[in-house]
């Protein structure tokens, strides 16, 4: 089965979830009417959207094939990138700012160093080829792996294994994608 099958699977048994997790409240307790969303909340229970993951919402809608939604993998961005989406910033109503970050939140990530592998292609915001993965920028991703994860047993407490990074920062320059 491929990620594609798994994928859609994976959606339609989340789907079916939900559902028999609606029912349920709705035979447990009563509705509540949503408050305005002027408020950013539709519930007690629900705090406000994360600006940056509005902006990435936006990205996704607008250019499907270069910002996939979860479960499907990302893909390595083409160089420069950021550039191109500075072009649609006043179709998005974003500003270069709320693109900056969204941007570079969406570039730092596992999922996202899992993708950036030696040889693999590039896309544009119309998911076309445009360049390769560099050796470099597989190496860097790996780099920026490692440290993650380090970096997360370290706050845990669990000892590092002796050939573990030290911590520093790679010495290749973090490119934005």
């Amino acid at each position: 089965m491929g990620f594609e099958q798994l994928a859609v699977l994976k959606q339609q048994l989340a789907k079916e979830a939900k559902e028999a997790k609606r029912q349920a409240t709705k035979s447990v307790r009563p509705a509540q009417p949503a408050e305005s969303k002027t408020t950013g909340r539709a519930g007690a229970k629900s705090g406000a959207v994360d600006p940056v993951l509005r902006v990435i919402g936006k990205l996704q809608k607008r250019f499907p094939a270069a910002f996939p939604k979860n479960p499907a993998p990302k893909v390595p961005l083409k160089i420069g990138i950021l550039t191109d989406l500075l072009t649609h910033a006043e179709e998005l109503a974003l500003n270069e700012a709320e693109i900056r970050l969204a941007v570079g939140t969406w570039c730092r990530g596992s999922r996202y160093w899992a993708c950036l592998t030696d040889g693999a292609a590039r896309v544009d915001l119309t998911g076309a080829s445009a360049g390769l993965v560099t050796a470099r920028d597989a190496a860097f991703a790996r780099s920026q792996a490692k440290d993650a994860y380090a970096s997360r047993r370290q706050d845990r407490g669990a000892p590092q294994p002796e050939n573990a990074p030290t911590g520093q920062p790679p010495s290749a320059a973090g490119e934005v994608a």
